[in-house]
């Protein structure tokens, strides 16, 4: 799965470290979601697209 979490922090002008703390989770979290290396549960995808004012279809893309 494929997600544009990088995007929406960038844009917020956010680190990852301030990301990880708004979501109670280690910036090694944040860097691996990023990457694609982690899909993250379903609680923290919400808590993702909540943050973001987003849905999450806007934030994580299901590989074809």
């Amino acid at each position: 799965m494929r997600n544009r979490v990088k995007e929406f922090r960038s844009n917020r002008k956010w680190s990852q470290q301030h990301l990880a703390d708004e979501l109670g989770v280690s910036r090694q979290t944040v860097i691996s979601i990023e990457r694609g290396r982690f899909d993250p549960s379903l609680p923290l995808a919400f808590r993702l697209a909540s943050l973001f004012g987003s849905s999450i279809e806007d934030l994580f893309i299901p590989d074809d």
